[in-house]
């Protein structure tokens, strides 16, 4: 079990799941989320990738994600639409405490930690952007079908 759930399992539900791709129509404008690339994980993918740290942020500006589903906790988005050859695994234990905010990525997905909490994804980087906000309807900023385009900002 990784974080209390079978990993094999809740693959085999997830991916019998329809969820929209990243070519899927989505209505509106993309939500922009700026990002800093400061994760801990950051020189960890680009070595991975076989690229320097700037690229990761040119990369993850590149590509065309959108909300297939939520979850974990309120206002997790996970994002589909990482390329293949751009997939990492989660990490092989997961942080007691991952601050709100942090991008990151694990297997087929991308999303941003709406408020701390434990976690297993590679970090990235992070953003102030509010994700959930109970005074907004709705109250989540990134809802199932949503497209979602990072600007990276280098430190």
């Amino acid at each position: 079990l990784v974080d209390g759930v079978d990993p094999d399992a809740a693959t085999r539900l997830l991916r019998s799941w329809p969820a929209p791709g990243p070519d899927a129509p989505a209505g509106g404008d993309p939500v922009t989320v700026p990002v800093r690339m400061d994760g801990p994980d950051l020189e960890e993918v680009a070595r991975r990738w076989g690229v320097g740290p700037d690229q990761v942020g040119h990369e993850l500006e590149s590509w065309p994600l959108v909300v297939g589903f939520c979850g974990f906790v309120p206002g997790f988005a996970y994002l589909v639409g990482v390329p293949a050859s751009r997939q990492v695994p989660r990490r092989p234990s997961p942080r007691p405490r991952v601050p709100a905010g942090s991008v990151g990525l694990a297997g087929p997905y991308c999303g941003v930690y709406p408020r701390e909490s434990p976690g297993g994804w590679s970090l990235l980087g992070s953003t102030d952007l509010e994700l959930v906000d109970l005074g907004r309807v709705p109250p989540a900023l990134l809802t199932p079908g949503t497209r979602v385009r990072f600007t990276a900002d280098r430190p």
